[in-house]
């Protein structure tokens, strides 16, 4: 028999003040109690969807709830659980990835539909430590799990984090020794696969630019980039000077230097949109044409290529799915610990 079948029943009356638009105080638990006849425990465990209260009761408690715009109390929560139900997503505004916050928080948000939880951004910028908010959170109990971006090889906040038994997700890999949880994408097959379409279209020199040093993934598409130009044995050389989080503009005199020099690359792999937007003005400005002298392979996050033309050949990284699937496995491992190599993801490019 459902617990509520078993709790004391009062008959529901309706509370002065009680509804939208009123002028009474904050509805509580004890108001739903008063509006549906249930008692007060059985109206928290049916907001808590507690399996043992009835579905129909627990739909009816929802819906009073709704209607009468009853929130519950975070800081009673907190007190009475040790749980904040907050989510903090650690993002830092860079402009190589077009649409990256937007992605990311819309995949997070998709993941967190229909739980107790919320989504907390927390900014971080170039000029301070890494560490910072991840040590704020931590310090002052702020969220029960932490999403962050763009790890470095050795991260400290992967070692905090992992010290105290937070829970969080990265997406990122790092090169620690200790196995950690992550969602990253494939960035040496994507600096791989990019090499060789423009091999196979008949460039003669590549080029790349690449993240910042610091961050992992600059390693990984390195390591892609010149493993498909080592195989060929074609010409090649590494932007040197700016990087994917570089200004679009200091991006683009770079090449329209580069352009006028000897022996300038004919093939471009681009990690972003914003930096394959900048080499394709530089290489306008000098009268290179796409398909013709020059050839482009760039990693799509958005869908503002697709009315490019002429039409640049893309490679695609989900980044919706990295935030869903960040989402849905911090919420598992916050519920528990689990085996670390069920909190990681490598996505993979499709198969051609």
């Amino acid at each position: 028999m459902p617990l509520d079948d078993l709790e004391e029943r009062r008959p529901a009356r309706r509370t002065k003040g009680a509804g939208r638009g009123s002028d009474a105080a904050k509805p509580t638990l004890r108001t739903i109690a008063d509006l549906t006849g249930l008692a007060v425990t059985t109206v928290s465990r049916a907001l808590a969807d507690a399996p043992q209260i009835a579905l129909e009761t627990r739909q009816r408690v929802a819906q009073v709830a709704a209607e009468i715009g009853y929130l519950p109390d975070r800081a009673a929560q907190r007190l009475r659980t040790g749980r904040t139900n907050v989510i903090s997503l650690i993002l830092d505004p860079h402009e190589e990835i077009l649409g990256y916050a937007t992605s990311m928080i819309k995949g997070v948000t998709s993941a967190l539909r229909g739980t107790p939880y919320h989504l907390v951004i927390s900014p971080h910028f170039s000029d301070s430590p890494q560490i910072e908010p991840v040590s704020h959170i931590i310090r002052n109990r702020l969220a029960d799990g932490i999403i962050f971006t763009r790890t470095e090889p050795m991260d400290e906040r992967v070692k905090l984090l992992m010290q105290n038994d937070f829970p969080f997700i990265c997406h990122g890999r790092t090169e620690l020794a200790t196995p950690h949880p992550f969602v990253d994408y494939d960035n040496y097959d994507f600096a791989y696969r990019a090499a060789k379409k423009l091999i196979a279209s008949g460039c003669a020199k590549l080029t790349i630019v690449l993240p910042p040093e610091t961050f992992t993934f600059a390693h990984h598409m390195r390591h892609g980039f010149m493993a498909a130009v080592r195989e060929e044995g074609i010409g090649y050389e590494i932007a040197t000077g700016i990087t994917l989080d570089s200004k679009s503009d200091d991006i683009r005199h770079y090449f329209d230097k580069r352009l006028s020099q000897p022996s300038p690359p004919d093939g471009f792999v681009c990690g972003g949109e914003v930096v394959a937007m900048a080499i394709m003005a530089a290489c306008h400005d000098h009268g290179l044409l796409p398909g013709r002298e020059v050839d482009f392979v760039a990693k799509q996050t958005s869908g503002l290529f697709d009315q490019i033309r002429p039409r640049v050949e893309t490679i695609y990284e989900d980044l919706t799915e990295a935030g869903f699937l960040m989402g849905e496995m911090l919420l598992r491992r916050i519920a528990g610990p689990l085996p670390v190599g069920e909190l990681q993801h490598l996505q993979r490019l499709a198969d051609e």
